[in-house]
C-alpha cells in the first residue's frame, strides 16, 4: 500500500498544476475555510435572480406590496452578503497565494545553492535569472485571482447549470443546443493557445538572457565598438517575442469574441422560446425574467473561465521551466550517511584523479600528489595545464572523473561538501565583491565577526591604510563586483576576507595574475601573513608569487611532470627552469 501511494504521488508530481498547489499545503486549513465561503458567496449570487422573478410575479403582477418589500429588502440583504462573502475570498486568497510564491521562490533559490559549478556553466545567468523573477511572477496572478475565478465561475456555471433546469427544463434544453459548438472551439482554442505561449515564454528568456549578458559585458561591448550590432540582435530577438504574443493575440481575438457571440444566440433563444412559451401561458415573466438572469450568469463564468484558460497556458510554461531547475539533480550531491567534517588537520592527498568536464578530453590525467598539513605547494604550468581544476576538485565543486581526492585520510565525497568548505578559504584571480560595505565583505566568511577583527585582519594584509583614505572607511559602499575599487585592492580586500575566516586549508588561484608588479610587491607581505601555519595551495602562472612555496608542482597536459623546491628545480634542466628563463630573461 506505502508503495502504491508513493506511485500515486510521484504520479502527480508530475504535473506542473498539482505541483504548484502542493505548496500550498501547509495553508490547506484557509483553502477548506475559503472553499466554504465560495460555496456561500456562489449561493447569494445565484439567488439574486430568483429573487427578482418571484418579486414580479408574486409581488408586481399580484400587485402585493408586502412581497414587494420583502423581496426588495431580502435582495440587499443578499448582495451585502455577496460583497462580504467576495472581499473575504479575494483576501483569503491573496494571503494564501502571496506566501506560496515566497516559498517557491526560496525553494528555488536554496535549491540553486545546491546545484553545481556543472549546472551555471552550461547555463546563462540570464536564463537562471529568468527562472526566479519572470516565470515565478507570472504565477502571481494565477494564485491571487486565477484560483479565485477558477473556483467561483466553476461553482457558478453548476449552480446556473441546475437553477435553470429548476425554472424551466425545457427552456434549459433548447439553451444547451450550442454548448457542443462552444466546447469544440474551446478544445482548438486550448491546444493553439499551448504552443502560442510556450513560444512567447521562450523568447521572453532570450531577450532576458541576451539583456543580462550584455549588461554584465558592457565593458567589452563598448572596447569593440559592438554597440549597433548588439542593437540589432537585441532587436531580433525583441522581434520573435512580439511575433510569438501577436499569435497568442490572434488566437484570444477570435475566440473570445466567438464565446460573445454564442452567448448572444443563447440569449436570443431563450427570449424566442421563452417569450412563446409566456404567451402560450407555460411559463410566467417573472420565471423568464429570473430565466433570463440566471442565463447571463452562465455565460459571463464561461467567458472569464475562457480568458483565465489563456493566462494559465503562459502559467503552465514558467511552471513546466521552473519545476525543469527544480528536478535538476546536484551531480555533486552528498550521499545520506555523508559525514560532517569538525576539525581539518589539512592533510591532502590525490590518488590516480583524472577528470573530463563532461564528454570532452580528460583536463588531468592520473594525477597523484600529497600535501602534508602546514606544508605550501605551489602548482605551476602553461595555460590550460589543469592548475584550477585541481582548485575545483580540492573545493568539490566537482567530483574526480576516475580515483581518489582525500583530506585527512577521507575520500572528499563521503564529506558534507558545505562541512568541507567551512574550514577551506579560496582567493581567485577574478575577485567577486558583494553589494553592500568593505566591512561586510571583509567578513562574508565569517559574520559574527567584530569591527576590530575585521580592521585586524585588513591591517594584517596591509589592506587598512588604502579603506580609511576612502570617503566611508569600513562603511563606504562596494558596488556589484567592486567596481569602486581597483584590482590591487579588490584582492587585497579578498586577502583580508580569507584570513578573517581562518581557515585552516587554503587555496590561492592566480590571485595575483590581474595585478601590477607594484601592486604584487605590495602584497608580497600579506602572501606571508595569509599562508603562515596552515596547509596551502598556491595556483600561479607567475613564478615570483610561488619561490616562497615549501614545494612546487609542474603540471604540463593534465599531468605531473615533476615536482621540488624553487632551488632544486632551477638547479637542474627542467620544465620549470624553462619558464622561469622565459619569464626572467633579460
Amino acid at each position: 500500500m506505502r508503495r502504491l501511494k508513493a506511485r500515486a504521488a510521484g504520479y502527480l508530481l508530475r504535473f506542473p498544476l498539482l505541483r504548484l498547489f502542493a505548496f500550498a499545503g501547509p495553508y490547506r486549513g484557509r483553502l477548506l475555510v475559503l472553499g466554504l465561503v465560495a460555496v456561500l458567496a456562489t449561493a447569494t449570487s445565484l439567488a439574486e435572480p430568483l429573487i427578482v422573478g418571484y418579486a414580479i410575479d408574486k409581488g408586481l403582477v399580484a400587485g402585493s406590496l408586502v412581497v414587494i418589500y420583502w423581496m426588495v429588502g431580502l435582495y440587499v440583504a443578499v448582495n451585502v452578503a455577496t460583497w462580504v462573502l467576495s472581499y473575504a475570498q479575494t483576501y483569503g486568497m491573496g494571503w494564501v497565494g502571496q506566501r506560496v510564491i515566497l516559498d517557491l521562490r526560496n525553494a528555488l533559490f536554496g535549491h540553486l545553492q545546491s546545484l553545481s559549478l556543472r549546472f551555471y556553466s552550461e547555463q546563462k545567468a540570464g536564463w537562471i535569472i529568468s527562472r526566479l523573477t519572470n516565470d515565478i511572477e507570472n504565477f502571481n496572478t494565477l494564485l491571487n485571482d486565477g484560483v479565485q475565478n477558477l473556483v467561483k465561475n466553476g461553482l457558478t456555471l453548476i449552480g446556473v447549470f441546475v437553477a435553470i433546469f429548476f425554472v424551466d427544463w425545457r427552456l434549459a434544453l433548447a439553451v444547451t443546443t450550442i454548448l457542443p459548438v462552444m466546447l469544440a472551439g474551446t478544445a482548438v482554442f486550448r491546444l493553439e493557445s499551448w504552443k502560442a505561449f510556450r513560444a512567447a515564454r521562450e523568447a521572453m528568456a532570450e531577450v532576458v538572457a541576451y539583456l543580462q549578458e550584455n549588461v554584465s559585458g558592457m565593458r567589452v561591448v563598448q572596447a569593440f565598438t559592438r554597440e549597433r550590432e548588439n542593437t540589432d540582435q537585441f532587436a531580433g530577438r525583441n522581434r520573435n517575442y512580439r511575433r510569438a504574443n501577436a499569435r497568442a493575440s490572434l488566437l484570444s481575438a477570435v475566440y473570445f469574441p466567438g464565446v460573445e457571440l454564442l452567448g448572444s444566440l443563447g440569449l436570443a433563444v431563450v427570449l424566442l422560446y421563452g417569450g412563446l412559451r409566456v404567451v402560450g401561458g407555460g411559463m410566467t415573466v417573472g420565471e423568464l425574467v429570473a430565466f433570463v438572469g440566471l442565463l447571463s450568469m452562465f455565460f459571463q463564468p464561461i467567458q472569464q473561465l475562457s480568458q483565465l484558460y489563456s493566462n494559465l497556458q503562459s502559467t503552465l510554461v514558467s511552471l513546466e521551466k521552473v519545476f525543469a531547475v527544480l528536478d535538476t539533480d546536484p551531480d555533486r550531491a552528498d550521499p545520506p550517511d555523508a559525514e560532517e567534517m569538525k576539525t581539518l588537520r589539512g592533510d591532502v592527498e590525490f590518488d590516480g584523479v583524472s577528470f573530463a568536464y563532461g564528454d570532452g578530453e580528460k583536463v588531468l590525467e592520473d594525477v597523484s600528489l600529497r600535501i602534508r598539513p602546514g606544508e605550501t605547494l605551489a602548482i605551476v604550468g602553461e595555460t590550460g595545464a589543469g592548475k584550477s581544476t585541481i582548485v575545483k576538485l580540492l573545493s568539490r565543486f566537482y567530483d574526480p572523473t576516475e580515483g581518489e581526492v582525500r583530506v585527512d585520510g577521507k575520500d572528499l565525497r563521503g564529506i558534507r561538501g558545505s562541512s568541507l568548505r567551512r574550514h577551506m578559504g579560496v582567493v581567485l584571480q577574478d575577485t567577486f565583491l558583494f553589494t553592500g560595505t568593505i566591512g561586510d565583505n571583509i567578513r562574508y566568511g565569517r559574520p559574527g565577526a567584530t569591527d576590530e577583527e575585521v580592521a585586524a585582519a585588513a591591517e594584517a594584509v596591509g589592506a587598512d591604510d588604502f579603506i580609511r583614505h576612502l570617503p566611508g572607511g569600513y562603511e563606504t559602499q562596494v558596488r556589484e563586483r567592486g567596481g569602486r575599487l581597483s584590482v590591487g585592492e579588490r584582492q587585497l580586500v579578498s586577502f583580508a576576507r580569507a584570513l578573517l575566516a581562518d581557515p585552516q586549508l587554503l587555496v590561492l588561484d592566480e590571485a595575483t595574475s590581474s595585478v601590477d608588479l607594484a601592486t604584487e610587491v605590495r602584497i608580497e607581505g600579506a602572501l606571508g601573513r595569509l599562508l603562515a601555519g596552515r596547509t596551502s595551495v598556491v595556483i600561479a602562472h607567475r613564478l615570483s608569487t610561488v619561490r616562497r612555496a615549501d614545494r612546487i608542482l609542474v603540471l604540463g597536459r593534465g599531468r605531473v611532470l615533476e615536482e621540488g623546491s624553487h632551488e632544486e628545480l632551477l638547479s637542474r634542466p627542467s620544465a620549470y627552469r624553462r619558464l622561469h628563463e622565459s619569464q626572467f630573461a633579460a
